[in-house]
C-alpha cells in the first residue's frame, strides 16, 4: 500500500482531525510527503477538509474498490477503471485472461458505451456509473434464470430504496424515473454448445448519477435525465453499487419473488405500444409478461410472445 492509499485510509477511519504530524510519525515520513500525497488524492476528487489542527476526510463519490468489495456481500473481485472503452469488453477480456469470477469491473468514464442493439449512449465522466459483471453459473440453459430481469428490479430497487423514489421499468431493461431513462442494462451469455451449458454471463449497465440536465445533448433532453439531475448527490456511487449488487445476490439466492416485483414495477403492462418485427410495425396492447420474461401483446385478432432479442418497443400510450 503506498503512501498516499495508507493516508486515505487513516483519514476515512479517524473519527477527529489527524494532524501532519501524526500521520508523518504513525507512517514514518516527512510533513512535505502528507502534504504532497494530500494534494494528490485532491487532484483525484478526494474531499478533504484542511485546518489548522490538521486533516479531516469528507464523504468523495470516487469510486473506490476497497470500499465497494467490503460493502459486498458476496465474494466479488472489484476492478476500478478511470476509463474503458466499454466494461462489457473489459468482461469479456477478463475471460481470455483467465481471470476468476464473478468480477466486478466499474469505470469512471467509458469512451464508446453501447446499449441493446449496438445502440450508443451518453455517457458523462464521475458523473455515471458504468459496470459489468463477469459470472460463471455453470447452468444448464433450460435453467437459466432471467438475468436481465432480476438485474432491472435489484437496481430499481436498490434506487428507490437509497433515494426514496419510484422508479419504474420499461421491459425488458430499462428503467425509469419521472417518465425519463435513467438506467440501461444489458446481459450477454456464454454458452458451451457440445454440453448446452451456460459458461459465463456478462451483465453490464450505464447508470445516469449525476449529470446534469442541461449537459444532455438536445436529442435526450425529453428522453433520458440522472437520478440527481441538478449535479448534487445526495449519495455516493459506492454506496449505490453496494445495494444494487447486494440486491442482486440476494434476489439470485432466492428467485420466487423477483417477477412479481418485476411486473408490479412495469410501466408497460395495460398500455398501448407499438412494436417492429421483420421491418412490419404492429399495434397492441401489452396483457402481460410471461415466466420466462416474454411480453405478452394482444393484437386483437392475436397474442403474441415477444421476447426481448427480437423487438424494441417504440411508443407507449
Amino acid at each position: 500500500m503506498s503512501t498516499k492509499e495508507k493516508i486515505l485510509a487513516r483519514l476515512k477511519a479517524a473519527k477527529n482531525v489527524l494532524s501532519g504530524e501524526t500521520l508523518a510519525q504513525e507512517l514514518g515520513v516527512s510533513r512535505t510527503a502528507i502534504w504532497k500525497a494530500i494534494k494528490e488524492l485532491e487532484k483525484k476528487g478526494y474531499q478533504i477538509q484542511h485546518s489548522a489542527n490538521g486533516y479531516r476526510y469528507q464523504p468523495s463519490d470516487i469510486l473506490d474498490a476497497k470500499e465497494i468489495h467490503e460493502g459486498i456481500h458476496q465474494d466479488v473481485d472489484i476492478t476500478v477503471l478511470e476509463t474503458s472503452t466499454s466494461t462489457m469488453k473489459d468482461a469479456q477480456q477478463a475471460v481470455m485472461d483467465g481471470k476468476r469470477s464473478p468480477l466486478l469491473i466499474v469505470a469512471d468514464m467509458q469512451e464508446a458505451p453501447r446499449g441493446r442493439f449496438n445502440r450508443p449512449f451518453f455517457a458523462a465522466k464521475q458523473q455515471g456509473i458504468y459496470m459489468s459483471l463477469l459470472l460463471e453459473p455453470k447452468e444448464q440453459l433450460t435453467e437459466l434464470p432471467q438475468y436481465t430481469i432480476l438485474m432491472a428490479v435489484a437496481v430499481s430497487e436498490a434506487i428507490d430504496e437509497l433515494l426514496g423514489v419510484d422508479t419504474q421499468i420499461k421491459w425488458v431493461n430499462d428503467i425509469y424515473l419521472n417518465h425519463k431513462k435513467i438506467v440501461g442494462i444489458l446481459s450477454e451469455a456464454m454458452t458451451d454448445i457440445e454440453t448446452n451449458s451456460l459458461k459465463y454471463i456478462i451483465i453490464g449497465m450505464g447508470i445516469n448519477f449525476s449529470i446534469p440536465q442541461e449537459n444532455y445533448p438536445d436529442e435526450l433532453q425529453e428522453k433520458a435525465t440522472s437520478l440527481f439531475p441538478n449535479g448534487q448527490a445526495t449519495i455516493t456511487r459506492n454506496q449505490l453499487i453496494i445495494n444494487i449488487w447486494n440486491r442482486f445476490f440476494n434476489l439470485l439466492a432466492d428467485q420466487t419473488t423477483y417477477l412479481d416485483a418485476y411486473r408490479k414495477k412495469s410501466f408497460v403492462l395495460g398500455k398501448k405500444i407499438t412494436f417492429k418485427r421483420k421491418d412490419q410495425s404492429y399495434m397492441g396492447t401489452a396483457i402481460a409478461i410471461t415466466d420466462t420474461g416474454e411480453l405478452v401483446v394482444d393484437l386483437g385478432e392475436e397474442k403474441v410472445h415477444l421476447s426481448s432479442g427480437e423487438i424494441s418497443l417504440s411508443s407507449i400510450q
